[in-house]
């Protein structure tokens, strides 16, 4: 029986993979809403190239995949900051607290900030004096529990809300996720679907206008107050299949390498790799990875990053990561990430 499980894991994996070869040419690329919600979350994760939904030990997971939050053992609390191109800045806050059998309950906000811009129009090239902002937001709820011993789902809930000038836009997401600890030399197997929910389109006082509805007439009401109806876009559903291992060095000593297939709406499937070597007892981690592999004309790539963990094993912890991301063409982003156990 275990082989027959171990081999129908292989065989989605080989799915996935196979899939990023006979991807269609189009794309679908822009034609989703929200797109904020594809940004990684956490310099650990972001270190690791992405592939982390069949890791998710930290608190971390309640954007990776919820399911878990089902391995925790004490409270946690988490603080993100990554510093994007165009001055364009990314928060994510987060907590997590495990009630014991009944499972571990979460919360977590995400904030994408634009910063303040120039209103320009087509007198006013450099601007007309006035400012103008814009951002983007996820507020989330969170819960997750062991179905077996060595199967966990969970599930993230969020109200999605985007903002520019007097416009808005506002949604409604869920995250899906499962995570399978097999018998098979400590193998992980997981599968998450994020951002599974309602569309969004934009309303608001800037889309207030007068229209004229027949201007061949004269004497007619040339001033009719009108409101543009904007399309509704899908959110950025993706699949994300994971599978990933702890490989013991020494004592003390440990290397964990993980691979993740992802199926966007938006865009062809492409993989990502990571690996994450720990040292001195959980004390400090080396990470790196590569960010969608077999996509055609990606931007993104290489990934690098470290963590201190300090009373990994007492009942007060703290981490510290840092996260380095390689653009080709926008410039390269920091990530920056405090992590609380208690």
């Amino acid at each position: 029986m275990y082989k027959k499980r171990l081999y129908i894991i292989v065989l989605l994996m080989l799915a996935v993979l196979s899939g990023t070869a006979i991807a269609r040419e189009v794309k679908k690329t822009g034609t989703t809403a929200a797109k904020f919600l594809s940004i990684g979350i956490g310099p650990r994760a972001n270190a690791m190239g992405g592939a982390f939904s069949s890791i998710s030990n930290d608190a971390e997971a309640m954007y990776w995949n919820p399911a878990g939050l089902a391995m925790f053992d004490k409270n946690q609390a988490i603080v993100t900051y990554t510093k994007m191109f165009a001055d364009i800045n990314l928060n994510y806050f987060g907590a997590a607290l495990p009630f014991g059998e009944i499972g571990t309950f979460g919360l977590n906000v995400t904030a994408l900030n634009y910063g303040q811009m120039n209103v320009t129009d087509e007198y006013h090239e450099d601007g007309t004096g006035e400012k103008f902002s814009a951002g983007s937001y996820a507020f989330g709820l969170s819960y997750a529990r062991n179905i077996t011993e060595d199967f966990l789902a969970g599930i993230n809930i969020k109200y999605i809300r985007e903002d520019i000038s007097n416009s808005s836009a506002d949604g409604i997401g869920f995250d899906i996720g499962t995570i399978f600890k097999t018998p098979f030399y400590g193998v992980r197997f997981s599968s998450s679907i994020s951002n599974y929910g309602s569309k969004m389109q934009m309303t608001g006082e800037d889309l207030l206008t007068t229209h004229d509805p027949d201007q061949t007439r004269a004497g007619n009401n040339g001033t009719i107050d009108v409101n543009y109806a904007t399309e509704k876009y899908d959110l950025p559903l993706k699949l994300q299949i994971g599978i990933s291992r702890d490989f013991e060095l020494i004592e003390g000593q440990r290397l964990t390498i993980a691979i993740d297939g992802i199926h966007p709406n938006d865009n062809a499937q492409y993989v990502n790799v990571g690996g994450e070597l720990s040292l001195f007892n959980e004390l400090v981690q080396l990470r790196g990875g590569y960010k969608t592999l077999f996509l055609k004309d990606s931007p993104e790539g290489l990934t690098l990053g470290f963590g201190l963990n300090y009373g990994y094993m007492s009942s007060f912890g703290v981490s510290l990561d840092y996260s380095f991301q390689k653009y080709k063409y926008l410039g390269n982003t920091h990530s920056f990430g405090l992590i609380l156990k208690f």
